[in-house]
């Protein structure tokens, strides 16, 4: 496996400037979460760094990079909108270019764009990172910033409800893993608050309401 610098070095002939800052910022962000809910800050880096390895990629690169890979397609969504796929792709160099070959870190990297059913912590972490690292700047930023730092699901959920609503005030076909991974991870934060006695202010009546 390459060293940091190396890596770096591989990332910055690969992806533009505010890309490849923007990887540095999700790394950093990363390891700063490991170290405050108990997961290995190295990994977290390593995979926050190279989470958007795949994102220089055209469409066309990337639908074909899968194709050639095979890299199983789900969703007729990628057809239309193949840079979602720069995740699962991402996690594929991610092992062949760069001598990554943490399973852990590679699925991170993978499910950092769509999410998914089952996620891990360090998961959870990329996921997360990729939203809040210091470059973001969209409204409701700083609110997620903060809840990052009280409940990590939650803080993962906003995220995704954040991705939804801007998927659909887009018009943009919305990928049903987001979707799935969203009502999964929101089940299962209410359970668990529900287990502890404590009162979600957020929690609403119903199954219809988001």
């Amino acid at each position: 496996m390459y060293s940091y610098e190396q890596m770096k070095t591989k990332l910055k002939g690969s992806l533009s400037r505010q890309r490849y800052l923007h990887s540095l910022g999700v790394a950093e962000t990363a390891k700063k979460l490991a170290q405050l809910y108990g997961g290995d800050a190295n990994k977290a880096y390593l995979a926050g760094l190279l989470h958007d390895c795949a994102k220089g990629l055209s469409n066309h690169h990337l639908l074909q990079t899968a194709i050639a890979f095979g890299i199983v397609r789900n969703d007729d969504t990628e057809e239309v909108c193949p840079d979602l796929l720069h995740g699962s792709v991402g996690s594929v160099l991610a092992r062949k270019e760069y001598g990554v070959d943490d399973e852990e870190i590679l699925t991170a990297i993978a499910v950092h764009t769509l999410g998914a059913e089952e996620m891990g912590l360090l998961a959870k972490i990329i996921y997360l990172a990729d939203f809040i690292e210091p470059g973001r700047d969209f409204p409701g930023a700083e609110k997620l910033r903060i809840l990052a730092h009280q409940d990590l699901d939650y803080a993962v959920l906003g995220a995704m409800d954040n991705t939804i609503l801007y998927v659909l005030q887009q018009g943009l076909p919305l990928h049903l893993q987001t979707v799935r991974a969203r009502n999964i991870l929101l089940l299962k934060a209410a359970a668990y608050t529900r287990e502890r006695g404590e009162n979600d202010p957020d929690e609403k009546e119903g199954c219809t309401e988001a």
